[in-house]
C-alpha cells in the first residue's frame, strides 16, 4: 500500500545555487549534504519544506522547459510575501493559465535548472467544489 510519497528529487548544476533557490523561498530546512562523499549518483543535499524530503543531486540541468511542475501549498494571506521572495531572488515567472474565481491563485517559476514550480493557494476539495459550479 502506498503511504504517500517518499521525497522528490531535483537534478541541479550547482548546488550551491540551488540551495539559495529553496532556502531563499521556501525556508527550506537543509538536513544533509553528502560533501564530497557520494552515497548515490553525485553530490546531494537534502531539504525538508512542509514535511516533504526534497532532494538535489548535482548533474545537468533540463534542457528544456515543460508544463511539469510541483505545487507548493500556503495561506492566501502570504501570497505576497512568496512573491516577494521569488521576486528577489531574480528567476522567471512564467504567466500564470486562466483561472476561474474560487480555484486558488498561483504563481508559477523557474528555478536555474528549468524546474518548473508553483505556488499556490488552493485545495483540492475547492477546485472540485468551483469546477462543478461552472
Amino acid at each position: 500500500m502506498i503511504e504517500g510519497i517518499s521525497h522528490i528529487t531535483f537534478i541541479v548544476k550547482d548546488l550551491i545555487l540551488a540551495t539559495k533557490f529553496f532556502n531563499q523561498i521556501f525556508n527550506a530546512e537543509e538536513v544533509y549534504s553528502s560533501g564530497d562523499n557520494t552515497f548515490s549518483i553525485s553530490r546531494e543535499k537534502f531539504f525538508v519544506i512542509g514535511g516533504q524530503w526534497i532532494a538535489i543531486m548535482e548533474g545537468k540541468s533540463l534542457l528544456t522547459r515543460t508544463y511539469n511542475h510541483i505545487a507548493f501549498k500556503i495561506p492566501e494571506t502570504e501570497f505576497e510575501i512568496y512573491e516577494s521572495r521569488i521576486r528577489q531572488l531574480g528567476v522567471e515567472f512564467k504567466p500564470s493559465r486562466p483561472r476561474i474565481y474560487g480555484e486558488g491563485k498561483s504563481l508559477y517559476f523557474y528555478d536555474f535548472d528549468n524546474h518548473l514550480f508553483e505556488i499556490h493557494t488552493g485545495t483540492l476539495s475547492q477546485r472540485l467544489k468551483r469546477y462543478k459550479m461552472k
